[in-house]
């Protein structure tokens, strides 16, 4: 790792020496040096406590930020995003709310969006001197060769990407004062850097399905015993209904009474009332907004907030400040649309970063209730821009996708698939930038094609034709799109990946770096 120009301290070279750390080879060389034996997960885990103490802090000094940690296979970012909306509405000069601080992943179209304080992304000054100050602090000290062999030297071996920001967020935390931190895991759980927390406020565990089965194992129960080791003893936990797998709640109770918490509560979406609105589109949301009521009930409860002034589940009642954060909940690239953006006149986006097989047939029905419902849109242009780069279950994500469609009433007329790619030009936005993906396979738009084929037998198994294109950006495929408008309105879905629907945005509002 070279060391930072000491000139070069900006938020453009914080985003480079960031980027750097998807690829980190002196990280992953020195990782390979530890041999076969070892329990990488352990080491994995072990390292961010041992990073942390390199800055100056003990894992019990996070538990002033007063945590609400929460994992889950789906849902987890959404229902972080309600409980901050709930907890906003107690802020204020009179409120017991002081700053709310908010972790997530991954962002859409700029990295400060991942740590957020009171619901706004930390600006360019404070994310670059806040990450010298870790690059710094790491650079100049040592952990030990006999413990830690793999970590020298210092001043080129450093975390990886995610590992990186999740250090980096505790610290940004701890520096503005934070009060209340939300934390959403990364991957799983119980070895996910987010799972130094010592004592949280409270945990809570969204929708499980099968994902990243690579690194949490091909069954509900290893999942499970994965996501609930952020259960910690003493404190309550709350998980939602588990409707697509019910068999995870008793797996769920064994590992509570192991991880010895003091409470364990399975919510119901009909806590709600019944006419609720959220700010989140789709039915689904109704269990998210569920969850994230029972989290910000407890943080509040620990307060001191009266119990007159808290939800009364058994009624379905909520207090107004609740109903309020339900309803102004914002998170960009779920069940979004935009309409008319300035440039796209006459195309409405139907975007959703869905990118498991549960959540893409959620996605899919959402798509298809909109079109069955909105009658303008029968004469419409329907169009998908898809990608899937990184996942080798994209061909499944896209036959889901297929036979949610066949089974409703409208085909699309033209289906796209794209790469990540940003601009025209054939660069990304440096926020944007992924060193994961392979190059050439990125150049030579493998993917897309194999994406292609699958449709195509799709379409003759099922008697249809639709309009292919492979297109290498995002910006060209949105060009394109707006070609359609010389025939008719158009509509759009834009699903696949969370890296895609960032990079839509990002063209839509033309934000060049």
């Amino acid at each position: 790792m070279e060391p930072m120009n000491s000139r070069a301290r900006g938020y453009k070279d914080a985003v480079k020496a960031l980027n750097s750390l998807q690829s980190n080879f002196a990280t992953i060389e020195a990782t390979k040096k530890l041999g076969p034996s070892v329990n990488r997960n352990e080491v994995s885990l072990r390292e961010v406590y041992e990073y942390t103490r390199r800055l100056g802090y003990k894992p019990e000094d996070f538990n002033k930020l007063n945590l609400i940690h929460v994992t889950g296979t789906k849902g987890k970012g959404s229902t972080c995003a309600f409980t901050e909306s709930i907890l906003s509405q107690y802020q204020g000069s009179n409120g017991p709310i002081g700053k709310i601080g908010l972790f997530t992943s991954p962002h859409l179209k700029s990295v400060r969006e991942r740590i957020r304080i009171n619901g706004q992304p930390i600006n360019e000054l404070k994310f670059a001197k806040y990450f010298f100050d870790v690059w710094d602090r790491l650079s100049s000290t040592e952990s030990s060769p006999d413990e830690f062999p793999h970590l020298q030297p210092c001043n080129e071996v450093k975390p990886m990407y995610f590992k990186y920001l999740t250090i980096m967020s505790f610290h940004v935390f701890m520096s503005e004062g934070v009060d209340t931190a939300i934390y959403e895991v990364g991957i799983g759980g119980h070895y996910d850097s987010t799972n130094i927390i010592d004592t949280p406020v409270v945990t809570g565990i969204s929708s499980l399905g099968i994902d990243h089965t690579f690194m949490l194992g091909n069954t509900i129960e290893s999942i499970t015993w994965n996501k609930t080791g952020i259960f910690k003893k003493g404190v309550p936990a709350v998980v939602s209904e588990q409707v697509e797998h019910p068999e995870a709640i008793e797996f769920i109770k064994e590992r509570a009474k192991e991880r010895q918490v003091s409470s364990l509560e399975i919510v119901s979406p009909n806590i709600l009332p019944t006419h609720q609105k959220l700010g989140l589109a789709g039915d689904f949301q109704r269990q998210n907004a569920a969850l994230a009521v029972k989290l910000a009930a407890i943080r509040l409860e620990k307060l001191g907030v009266p119990s007159d002034e808290l939800p009364n589940y058994e009624e379905a009642l909520l207090p107004d400040k609740f109903i309020s954060g339900l309803e102004k909940t914002q998170w960009p690239g779920r069940c979004q649309i935009i309409k008319d953006k300035p440039g796209f006149e006459k195309i409405t986006w139907y975007i959703d970063g869905a990118h498991t097989i549960e959540s893409m047939a959620v996605a899919s029905k959402w798509f298809a209730q909109q079109m069955e419902t909105s009658k303008p849109a029968a004469n419409n242009i329907k169009v998908l821009l898809f990608n899937q780069q990184n996942r080798e279950n994209a061909g499944d994500l896209l036959v889901k996708l297929y036979e949610v469609m066949a089974s409703s009433k409208f085909r699309f007329n033209h289906v796209i698939f794209t790469t990540n790619v940003t601009w025209s030009s054939g660069d990304y936005n440096a926020d944007l930038v992924s060193m994961n993906t392979s190059k050439d396979l990125v150049d030579k738009l493998v993917v897309q094609k194999m994406l292609a084929g699958i449709w195509s037998e799709l379409d003759q198994k099922n008697n249809a034709s639709t309009r292919k294109h492979i297109l290498h950006e995002i910006e060209t495929s949105a060009n394109f799109i707006k070609s359609l408008t010389n025939e008719a309105d158009v509509d759009v879905f834009v699903c696949g990946s969370l890296h895609l629907v960032g990079g839509v945005l990002v063209v839509l509002d033309n934000e060049h770096d």
